[in-house]
């Protein structure tokens, strides 16, 4: 057996432990609060007309957001996860990619598909389950996927994405194409052991993925420092033997700069990379949430200022790309397309009940006919429960 693994460390010969204050992990920012790069900062590949795609993808984000939280309190729509704070990680990370790389997501990175052109009507069919949702209405609101645009589809277990990525990655590898997988995934699906799974793999079979850690702060209710030791989940990369980087989550330059350079990297090399963004969650974990109960405001309100919208609207005025006038109409036009599209979706019908039982069997089984019978018979005895469906079969 080889064990030249074991020969590239120091040799000593007294009893040395290391400790997580062994090593430093520094955190890449480019852009201060007012929007202002650093001296000497590195700056990504940005021109014009990318740095305004890029901040209409954010700003579409943070509106359909705002919009979908008040359809749910309204009564509208069942369920709904925001991503407000951390908009810069998702379209931060889908413009430092190529059109043929694939995007495996959690359930925070519909900025990913924005960017990326997924449709508002496709948005609004997938998120109210009717007949138009190109899931045919089977998931839950928030479990998008576009196989046109290579992003597979949200799954709901935590960090299944992750050894998930390694193997398309993997395959990709074996194909000799010149595309990457990213995988998103939060801190809090970093303690799965699918996370440990993932890595090591990747790290061994020499994988092209890119594994995208948002570090919010927060696990639904649990706490950062109530989850792990230490200031974050980066160091298990270098651990693993990954190149591995921090940075300001809340920096999109920032983002988009690590995110070229990790996929150039997989690409040159056929190794993984570790990007671990450090962010924040301003928004409750979903709308069933009360993040009253777990933190104070004065957090928050500290947080607030850390916008990465924000940071890089005043970025986009300090290089004359941007004005306060294209500012309102932008939001405003955003506003008013969301309402419209919500007005329409909500209205649509609900896939037709016998769609439960295809797409698993070329041909269904008389069991699962049965049962679809059985349901039929159910909605039709209580039709005021079912009124999207009842009748319509």
């Amino acid at each position: 057996m080889s064990t030249e693994i074991y020969d590239d460390g120091p040799v000593v010969h007294q009893p040395t432990f290391i400790d997580g204050t062994s090593v430093e992990i520094p955190e890449l920012r480019i852009l201060d609060q007012d929007g202002v790069t650093y001296p000497n900062a590195d700056l990504p590949d940005i021109d014009q007309a990318l740095a305004t795609k890029i901040y209409h993808s954010l700003a579409f984000h943070r509106v359909l957001d705002e919009r979908m939280v008040a359809s749910q309190r309204q009564g509208r729509l069942s369920f709904y996860m925001t991503a407000l704070g951390e908009e810069a990680t998702s379209v931060g990370g889908a413009a430092g990619l190529k059109p043929q790389d694939m995007i495996m997501m959690q359930y925070r990175e519909q900025g990913a598909l924005i960017y990326r052109g997924f449709d508002l009507k496709d948005l609004m069919n997938q998120l109210f389950s009717n007949a138009g949702d190109l899931g045919k209405g089977r998931q839950m609101p928030i479990h998008y996927g576009s196989k046109a645009l290579n992003c597979m589809t949200v799954s709901s277990p935590l960090a299944t994405q992750i050894p998930q990525a390694t193997g398309y990655a993997y395959g990709q590898k074996m194909q000799g194409i010149d595309a990457v997988t990213i995988c998103y995934f939060g801190e809090g699906a970093a303690s799965e052991g699918d996370f440990h799974a993932g890595l090591n793999m990747a790290a061994v079979q020499e994988a092209p993925v890119i594994f995208f850690c948002r570090n919010n702060g927060y696990a639904i209710s649990t706490p950062s420092d109530e989850q792990f030791k230490g200031n974050g989940i980066a160091s298990r990369g270098v651990g693993y033997g990954i190149k591995t980087i921090r940075i300001d989550g809340n920096d999109i330059l920032a983002v988009l700069k690590a995110t070229q350079i990790a996929r150039a990297y997989a690409i040159k090399e056929n190794k993984p990379v570790l990007i671990e963004a450090m962010s924040y969650r301003l928004g409750a974990h979903s709308t069933s949430d009360d993040p009253s109960g777990y933190r104070t405001k004065e957090e928050e309100a500290k947080w607030q200022s850390h916008d990465p919208i924000l940071r890089m609207k005043n970025w986009l005025i300090n290089q004359n790309w941007w004005d306060e006038a294209q500012e309102t109409a932008l939001f405003e036009k955003y506003r008013e397309e969301v309402l419209a599209a919500v007005k329409v979706a909500e209205k649509i019908d609900k896939p037709h009940i016998d769609t439960m039982i295809t797409d698993v069997y070329d041909v269904p089984s008389a069991q699962l006919q049965a049962q679809l019978d059985e349901v039929k018979a159910h909605v039709n005895k209580y039709p005021e429960a079912y009124p999207f469906t009842a009748g319509k079969f």
